[in-house]
């Protein structure tokens, strides 16, 4: 029974904001992401737990039994990507729903005597889609990032966080409940798990990442009156950077960094106007900290070869570093005995992509686990986990929650 509700309560969440390809379009403080957030509301008040939102509007479903203790955190987000899959962040929010509700009746039963309390939590705008940065929510909670800076961000419609989040009814005022630790379940948008067989990931440390907001400053001009000399086309210096950044990525091993220009914003964006400014989105990854240092090096030296061209000019509007740092040892160790318990196979593996426990793992003990994506396709309509492999993973991550609630320091850092 607790199977099929869970797969039923999955069918009934990605109904909202669902895409006609089988994806969902549900960027935070979107209409969308309000009704998802609703729904979670109503499933934790149906099943006993108390809700409270903060200020940068996360949500926690509640489960105190030791006043003034602190919680063991359990969760993901529920925004996505523009048009994307229905699995990723939904999937960890909604299997550490049903982890907390069966840890929470083993207490009732006796079977768990906790040491802390528990709570689920939605986190704001992982996916950084509409506002950025992404890991919004998370970065206010660990203090990554500053509350009221962050509510004054605005999308590119001028419309603020704080706007956003009172529009859908989610501008809260509840205090960020103090975490003893935490833990998160997630696809694993790669195919290693599924290429060896394994069921369960458990992450032991994230790649590093470096991200650019860059503006390529041209001259608006007439497409058919404008001579080749006369001209300085920000597309042809935007579009420079872009197979710079593939030919970069190309110059290391295999597999040693990525490159992508994701967001590509043309200005006046017409069919008969050289383009006056492009503005991309640039992000550079890799495991190896000295290789994506070197990666930034020669970025910028594209920068400047592009810049010295004399047609346009280039400047980095917002630049950001995410260190590689690893995942506590004792979670790792605490997750592969919770593996073992649940009769799980289990691999030691890093995360490519960024996760709300990246921030998380910064100033509090923190498990992350994984379970198959089919083929390793993400952030696309496409993306699949076979139900199988959702129903292992809420078994993994209810064994992981009983173990933290026991834990006598939520874990060893």
């Amino acid at each position: 029974m607790a199977d099929r509700d869970f797969l039923a309560d999955f069918a009934a969440l990605s109904r909202i904001g669902a895409t006609p390809n089988g994806g969902v379009h549900r960027e935070a403080g979107s209409q969308a992401d309000g009704a998802a957030r609703r729904w979670l509301c109503e499933w934790f008040d149906h099943h006993g737990l108390a809700t409270a939102v903060d200020r940068v509007g996360n949500m926690y479903g509640l489960a105190e039994w030791l006043p003034g203790a602190p919680y063991v955190l359990v969760g993901s987000h529920l925004d996505s990507q523009p048009t994307a899959g229905r699995f990723d962040g939904a999937y960890g929010v909604l299997a550490a729903v049903h982890a907390v509700a069966a840890a929470r009746d083993a207490v009732a039963g006796g079977a768990v005597v906790p040491m802390f309390n528990l709570a689920v939590v939605n986190w704001f705008n992982e996916e950084g889609s509409r506002f950025s940065p992404s890991l919004m929510g998370s970065g206010v909670y660990t203090g990554h990032l500053d509350l009221d800076a962050t509510l004054e961000v605005a999308d590119q419609s001028g419309v603020t966080v704080r706007e956003a989040l009172t529009e859908i009814g989610f501008a809260g005022s509840d205090p960020m409940p103090p975490a003893a630790s935490y833990a998160e379940i997630h696809i694993e948008q790669g195919r290693i798990l599924q290429d060896t067989g394994t069921t369960i990931g458990i992450v032991t440390a994230n790649w590093a990442a470096r991200k650019y907001s860059i503006t390529v400053h041209g001259a608006q001009s007439h497409t058919g009156a404008t001579h080749l000399a006369d001209r300085r086309d920000a597309l042809v210096g935007a579009a420079r950077l872009v197979l710079a950044v593939r030919e970069l990525a190309e110059a290391f091993d295999p597999g040693q960094l990525l490159g992508s220009v994701g967001r590509f914003t043309v200005r006046p964006n017409s069919p008969v106007v050289v383009p006056g400014t492009v503005t991309l989105a640039v992000d550079l990854r890799s495991a190896d900290p000295e290789a994506l240092d070197k990666a930034h090096e020669l970025f910028l030296a594209e920068l400047d070869a592009v810049r010295a061209g004399g047609e346009v000019e280039v400047s980095i509007d917002e630049m950001s570093a995410r260190p590689s740092s690893r995942y506590p040892a004792a979670g790792v160790e605490l997750a592969e005995a919770a593996a073992g318990r649940a009769g799980l196979s289990s691999r030691r593996m890093l995360t490519m992509a960024g996760h709300d426990s990246v921030c998380l793992k910064d100033v509090v003990p923190t498990v992350m686990l994984f379970i198959p994506s089919d083929q390793g396709i993400s952030h696309n309509e496409a993306e699949y986990s076979e139900d199988r492999d959702l129903l292992d993973g809420v078994r993994m991550l209810t064994e992981v929650v009983a173990a933290l609630l026991t834990s006598p320091s939520g874990l060893a850092r």
